[in-house]
């Protein structure tokens, strides 16, 4: 490459950051502008909207209705949250939203559904209700023979609601009479019976497009309720976090990324400070697709999680690639060889530690609701955007450089001797020492849940109280926190307290564990005496969960999953059952592990909870993936027994590890430095977690695949 090609490359690349950053901050085409991302509750506030059951319905027809509401409203956004409040009443938060009529015109009302033979007479004529359909959903075909494209609405069936359409049908079809379905008294639709239907799913035919059918699948998922509910308020909520809380958050970003700039540039010279060119476009990029995708991402405080580790991994793939530069040099081959090496040889471990974590992001996904599918949202992102800044951007701005004259390994240093540690001989004094801080865990969790919770689990786990109070004068979330909390804080004797100020008023939302009749009636003495509240206008209720089951269901099986699909991927590419095997446990260890620090510390599991969790996954098996791969090399270029090639390649890419670890480090710490209490519990798992993930890639991944695959070999020769 000429010095001006050189020149002309990093002028280009200049422009193309100097482009993605004014788009960032100023918007492009009304999108890209970081004050389009759509937030969460926590971070800007939403709609919040009660229902209200006609009649009297039971428990658990509550506890039904309120799961089919909850799939309805996560299709319109991931970080909704629904919750039964009292006894006969559901509430829905949903972020980002400013218009209560509009959401709800666009979730409808829920009301009742009838599918029957005659609409004039449709309960004398009932073939099915709302509790006899399990779901319904659009879809699109393409006419084998016409090619036109044919949209339905699939109807899937209880076992009860099987039987009862199959006697209506086998009455019905030799007439082509049509079944009416009925939504809030009013006929949404008659398909005609073509058939005799004596099965779970069936198709309603004859959509004039999509858009219809999404109408009439949604209306009759909506309908297919147990209960009747009608509208009893909607209103405009304040973020829980403040202003200042974002702001704090956003300042703690940029130190941070600043922080690590300089140690980037200090230790690894010239190609740290390319790296840092790459992290700061790979942040403006990243701010440029969320707030162009806003209606596909809302973002809060696990998405956030999302992003660090996103940043985590950006650095983490320059430092493969350094270090592998460094150990180029060493071996005596020029600069520019050693710079083609670098990200030849680090393509591999940058590659599967990349996948096997999008694979996670994927199965999080699909499997997950609520936070879970955030975080996995985000998370994606910032592995697709790390990979593209770190092999792409980086490598051609390097190559740039060295066109015009830096091709001196000054300025890139080298590493001729790695230090020998030998790892594989304590490596069982590693195991115990993971075995008792996890045997730990588990007694204080034992203990706890006698007469009690294993884990201190917040309100949003375990539900609580929902207490309205309308204050004299409007009152900051900042106020808010300052003054207020903790005054409620000390009734109830726990931090664990979320006040939401409701827009256009002087009420404020304040949601605490469930009290006692003693501690709600000191709550509404103090709040009377110390801010001059009419008593008339407090009104206490008590809420369920908002991390329902089926959340937490949904979020344990997509862990364990992607758990298996990362194991799958790692024994095809390593062709070696035993490196999926020893990548999967590690991810094990560090959850347990972090789960021991909830129960002994007695931290708050919080709605944040998972994400911390799912933040290990994602980087405690890029941190083992990295491992593996240079033991996989390292198998085929030295001449040595298995545990000094085990040794060797620990000690060879523990730089790597430190420095990845640190880095991450930097930008969480300075989170929980600058932080409200809020993001200080949400950042203090992240530090113990990332701390836990470098050391069970250094110290448990390697000398475990050591010990399976002597396992597995003694096995098959105990065969033969």
């Amino acid at each position: 490459m000429s010095k001006k090609g050189a020149i002309a490359r990093i002028i280009a690349w200049a422009a193309v950051l100097a482009f993605v950053a004014f788009t960032a901050v100023f918007g492009l085409g009304g999108s890209g502008n970081m004050n389009d991302i759509t937030l969460g509750l926590d971070l800007k506030g939403g709609v919040s909207i009660t229902y209200e059951a006609v009649g009297d319905p039971t428990a658990q027809e509550m506890e039904d209705a309120k799961n089919k509401t909850e799939k309805r409203v996560l299709s319109r956004s991931t970080e909704a949250q629904v919750y039964l409040e009292g006894s006969n009443r559901i509430a829905v938060d949903i972020p980002g939203a400013t218009d209560a009529n509009e959401i709800l015109q666009q979730l409808g009302s829920p009301g009742t559904l009838i599918f029957c033979k005659d609409s004039a007479d449709p309960e004398g004529t009932k073939v099915i209700d709302g509790n006899d359909v399990a779901d319904a959903q659009p879809m699109m075909s393409q006419n084998q023979t016409t090619k036109a494209y044919e949209y339905t609405v699939s109807l899937t069936l209880t076992e009860e609601g099987r039987q009862k359409f199959s006697d209506a049908t086998n009455e019905l079809y030799p007439t082509k009479a049509p079944i009416y379905i009925i939504y809030d008294n009013e006929v949404i639709s008659a398909p005609r019976v073509q058939t005799h239907i004596d099965s779970l799913t069936c198709s309603i035919t004859g959509m004039a497009d999509y858009d219809a059918a999404s109408d009439l699948a949604s209306s009759i998922r909506i309908g297919a309720l147990p209960v009747e509910l009608t509208e009893l308020r909607s209103t405009v909520v304040g973020a829980r976090l403040g202003q200042n809380a974002v702001q704090t958050s956003l300042l703690a970003g940029a130190i941070g990324l600043i922080l690590i700039f300089i140690f980037m540039i200090f230790y690894y010279r010239l190609p740290g400070a390319v790296a840092s060119f790459g992290l700061l476009f790979y942040t403006a990029l990243v701010i440029v697709l969320i707030s162009t995708f806003k209606e596909q991402i809302t973002l809060t405080l696990p998405g956030i999680a999302g992003i660090i580790l996103g940043i985590g991994m950006a650095v983490d793939a320059n430092c493969i690639i350094f270090a592998r530069i460094r150990e180029e040099i060493g071996l005596g081959r020029s600069v520019d060889e050693s710079i083609e090496a670098g990200f030849s040889k680090a393509f591999s471990a940058i590659l599967d530690g990349n996948v096997t974590t999008l694979i996670a992001a994927a199965v999080l996904y699909f499997l997950g609701s609520g936070t879970v599918r955030g975080f996995a949202q985000t998370l994606a992102l910032g592995i697709v955007v790390s990979m593209f800044t770190a092999l792409v951007v980086v490598r051609s701005l390097l190559r740039a450089l060295y066109a015009l004259g830096f091709q001196d390994t000054k300025w890139y240093g080298e590493t001729k001797n790695v230090r020998q540690i030998n790892f594989m001989a304590n490596r069982r004094i590693c195991y115990l020492a993971s075995t008792a801080v996890i045997v730990i865990g588990i007694v204080f969790m034992v203990i706890h849940s006698i007469g009690g919770y294993a884990l201190n689990y917040s309100l949003d786990f375990v539900g609580g109280a929902s207490t309205s109070v309308t204050f004299n004068e409007n009152r900051s979330i900042e106020q808010l926190t300052e003054e207020v909390q903790p005054v409620i804080s000390e009734i109830t004797g726990d931090n664990d307290i979320q006040m939401t100020p409701v827009a256009g008023s002087n009420e404020v939302i304040i949601r605490t564990r469930t009290l006692s009749v003693d501690e709600r009636q000191a709550m509404e003495e103090k709040l009377v005496e110390l801010f001059n509240v009419d008593k008339s206008l407090i009104a206490t209720e008590n809420i369920s969960a908002t991390v329902s089951n089926e959340m937490r269901r949904s979020a344990i099986l997509a862990i364990v999953v992607a758990a298996v699909f990362m194991l799958i991927y790692v024994w095809i590419r390593f062709k070696n059952l035993s490196f999926g095997t020893a990548s999967v446990i590690p991810l094990i260890h560090d959850v347990l592990v972090l789960l021991a620090f909830y129960a002994v510390l007695r931290w708050s599991v919080s709605n944040t909870f998972i994400a911390c969790m799912l933040t290990i996954v994602g980087y405690s098996i890029n941190a083992t993936i990295v491992v593996f791969d240079r033991i996989r090399e390292n198998m085929q270029l030295l001449k040595t027994s298995r545990a000094d090639v085990v040794n060797q390649s620990i000690c060879q890419t523990l730089t790597r590890s430190i420095n990845t670890s640190l880095t991450t480090l930097i930008m969480v710490v300075v989170l929980y430095i600058l932080g409200v209490t809020s993001i200080r519990e949400f950042a203090l798992p992240l530090i113990v977690g990332i701390i836990c993930g470098c050391y069970s890639s250094v110290c448990i991944a390697g000398c475990l695949w050591y010990d399976i695959d002597r396992l597995m070999a003694k096995r098959r020769n105990a065969k033969k």
